[in-house]
């Protein structure tokens, strides 16, 4: 299945619950919601008279950054433009929310707004590029909104895809998630020729824990602090990841009691012998993000499931070379650890009872991103196996995705339930919905998965 799809992808290359309050003047998630919903319109004026266009209004953005990303605007006669649009309901709100001064906005190419200041104003990037700027009327709306707009709107592909055959829509999904399984396991084929086998999946594993938002500092931790080197100093390794991930910075120990302390103080003791030869390792405050995380899923209990991986090596080796996933999922939900079964964090207070290190959600996440690669990569046929891995959890891409491709089918979560098909589905969204400038208008994948067989 594997060639059908990368012939399709390469012959069709194409250029990625809220509430609403029925006011007179929406609040500002409302105004968002009517703008995605289309009810403003798509052709504009913006304030200094150019014609303005809203090809594809792109994808809720439900992170920090700009209201919608992936939208493609035509200002006059320019060719459209990919980025994304910020709405708000004051014209100042760009400055007065820092948003002139966030890297996360650079990439804006429509503010959005409802009143006008009292003087003129322009709306600039960090980069001090000028953003064209559309006020919008609120009174032309409908007094009710009671819709839920979905993340993304369907796409053209969504009707042919409801009249296709369910094993023919699996077929579909199966290609491209083949397709998206050798891909990994080139990428990581080439990082093992750099790197070495062992050291290339230690930096895998260490992103997988990261998960997204996390993924580039536990990444570059992996990168600082290679395996082999971690391993010379096995009784040193916790240590170490905490005290070059910045999470050791402070030597006062007064604050706290109990069994906190005496792990804190642990910590220090074997991070101070290291302390200075490791200074310029240690990764900045500002690289993790911390605020909007789980606590299950806060970096430092991540960090110390990391340090238990290093610590137990060998034995990940002994299961992973038996090839098989139970092997190494058995391993990976054994891990557990007297401080952190029962801490989310350093400082925080216990847990009334003891919750597992890594949960089923994130070992199939390790397996799916990167041991399956891994055996992929050499030679082995996985796909019996990797075919009915049970996808645990959803995210805000795959969300998207499949709002795109299925709309409200009926089939949709059925055929979202593995881990494969859920690959595929974003493989598929990656390379024809983030490729496509049109609204769908002129994305082939419609007719070329008519012609799929």
């Amino acid at each position: 299945m594997l060639d059908p799809y990368a012939q399709m992808r390469g012959t069709a290359r194409v250029r990625d619950q809220s509430l609403f309050l029925p006011l007179t003047l929406p609040n500002e998630l409302e105004l968002q919601a009517r703008w995605f919903a289309g009810e403003f319109g798509n052709k504009f004026v913006s304030t200094t008279g150019q014609q303005v266009e809203v090809i594809q209004f792109g994808t809720w953005n439900r992170e920090s950054g700009p209201d919608f990303r992936h939208a493609v605007v035509r200002l006059g006669e320019n060719p459209p433009a990919e980025g994304s649009i910020e709405i708000e309901l004051l014209d100042r709100s760009w400055e007065t929310h820092g948003h002139a001064a966030n890297q996360a906005f650079e990439d804006t190419v429509l503010h959005v707004f409802v009143e006008k200041s009292d003087r003129e104003f322009f709306t600039r990037t960090r980069s001090n590029r000028n953003v064209p700027q559309v006020q919008i009327e609120p009174s032309v709306l409908p007094q009710a909104f009671t819709t839920n707009v979905p993340l993304a709107r369907p796409g053209r592909c969504q009707a042919p895809l409801k009249h296709l055959p369910e094993e023919a829509v699996r077929s579909i999904l199966h290609g491209a998630s083949q397709f998206r399984l050798r891909k990994k396991a080139s990428a990581l084929r080439a990082k093992i020729q750099i790197h070495g086998r062992d050291e290339a999946l230690f930096q895998e594993i260490a992103g997988a824990l990261g998960y997204k938002q996390n993924k580039l500092a536990f990444t570059v931790l992996a990168q600082r602090l290679p395996l082999g080197e971690l391993r010379k100093s096995s009784a040193d390794i916790e240590a170490l990841l905490f005290g070059v991930a910045g999470f050791l910075d402070s030597p006062d120990l007064g604050a706290f009691k109990g069994v906190v302390r005496s792990y804190l103080r642990d910590l220090w003791d074997r991070w101070w012998p290291h302390r200075e030869g490791t200074q310029r390792l240690i990764l900045p405050s500002k690289t993790w993000h911390i605020t909007s995380t789980r606590p299950a899923n806060h970096p430092q209990r991540r960090l110390a499931v990391l340090a238990l991986i290093a610590q137990t090596w060998p034995a990940l080796m002994r299961a992973v070379n038996n090839g098989t996933g139970s092997s190494a999922r058995k391993h990976l939900k054994e891990l557990t650890h007297s401080f952190w079964d029962t801490h989310y964090t350093i400082t925080a207070d216990p847990m009334s009872k003891r919750i597992a290190l890594l949960g089923e959600s994130r070992v199939s996440e390790i397996l799916a991103n990167v041991l399956y690669p891994f055996w992929t990569c050499l030679g082995a046929d996985v796909w019996p196996e990797y075919s009915k891995l049970t996808a645990t959890l959803s995210n805000r891409r795959l969300e998207t995705g499949a709002t795109r491709l299925f709309g409200d089918d009926p089939r949709r979560d059925d055929l979202l339930r593995t881990v494969a098909n859920q690959q595929g589905l974003l493989q598929i969204y990656e390379d024809f919905c983030l490729q496509d400038n049109s609204d769908c208008a002129r994305c082939p994948f419609p007719e070329q998965m008519q012609k799929w067989h």
